[in-house]
């Protein structure tokens, strides 16, 4: 008997050492991403932070100068000027990527499209270059003296159009390179989405006798809303940290007329070493951010609840 209950006290003691063993992995795991998350964005934000609120140059002491930099920023007509371009640039970057990439995808995803496996490359293909190659790529092409549409434009006894001179068009073409850069992430997002509406809803819907632009307006818009949340959530917080496309394919240009909030952060800190002060506008940006992100996130949960 003896035996038989040392036995039984050691089988129910082995299942235990099990559970602690699959226990601990994801724990490292776990670790190992919460280390890198406070190395690389808590600690960077602490410490920007605290510098918004001194006189730090880069080099050497700094004093703290209260709120002096955020006040300063609210007389500040440049960052005014560098935000309401960014804005700008959001309102039309988001909603041409938006349309692009679902109609794409919706085209991809129709039953009568061929060679879908090598459009969707294809279409792919600039989310994967670097934005500097992007803005040089676009630089070539809508270059005022060296551009290929220039070029064409006068082959066909047209007239150069000031593509970099003119601060809208030189906007517009940053728009345009950037939502042809990210189409191929939407879409694809978008074409997940799409495959997953039942088809059975198509079905109904044609023998109830309604046609493709009824059918994508009353089935598939609504049940890819999600999607289209995440969609455009993403592109509007990358819009409003839009850098190197801008940097590579016109600087901003003409002058500084195009240059948005994190140029104007960048050379505010680093060209001119006012650390503080762009530390402050860096958290300026942060606040906007997260205040589209809760909106956008209040206006999403509104729809699903209706």
């Amino acid at each position: 008997m003896t035996k038989r209950a040392s036995d039984a006290s050691d089988v129910s003691v082995s299942p235990p050492r099990r559970r602690s063993k699959y226990t601990l992995a994801p724990l490292v795991l776990i670790a190992g991403n919460v280390v890198l998350f406070a190395l690389f964005f808590v600690w960077p934000a602490v410490i920007g932070l605290v510098y918004s609120f001194t006189n730090y140059t880069g080099v050497g002491a700094f004093q703290f100068v209260g709120l002096d930099n955020y006040q300063k920023l609210l007389g500040d007509s440049t960052f005014y000027a560098a935000t309401t371009r960014t804005l700008l640039y959001t309102v039309l970057f988001v909603p041409l990527n938006f349309v692009l990439s679902l109609l794409i995808a919706n085209v991809l995803v129709s039953k009568h499209a061929k060679g879908t496996s090598v459009a969707r490359i294809f279409f792919f293909i600039p989310w994967l270059l670097s934005p500097i190659i992007v803005g040089v790529l676009w630089r070539w092409l809508f270059g005022e003296n060296f551009g290929l549409v220039n070029y064409l434009i006068e082959k066909v006894g047209g007239s150069a159009v000031p593509w970099q001179s003119n601060a809208d068009l030189s906007l517009i073409v940053v728009v345009v390179a950037a939502a042809w850069a990210w189409t191929g992430f939407s879409m694809l997002l978008f074409i997940a989405a799409i495959k997953n509406v039942p088809t059975s809803y198509y079905e109904a819907a044609a023998l109830d006798g309604a046609g493709p632009w009824r059918q994508f307006i009353s089935i598939t818009l609504p049940s890819i809303a999600p999607t289209s949340f995440i969609v455009i959530l993403l592109n509007t917080i990358h819009a409003m940290k839009e850098y190197a496309v801008f940097a590579s394919l016109n600087n901003g240009g003409p002058g500084t007329s195009n240059n948005l909030l994190v140029q104007y952060i960048y050379q505010t800190g680093f060209k001119t070493g006012q650390i503080g002060y762009a530390s402050a506008a860096s958290f300026v940006l942060m606040l906007i951010l997260m205040a589209v992100a809760i909106i956008q996130m209040m206006v999403n949960r509104r729809v699903e609840n209706r």
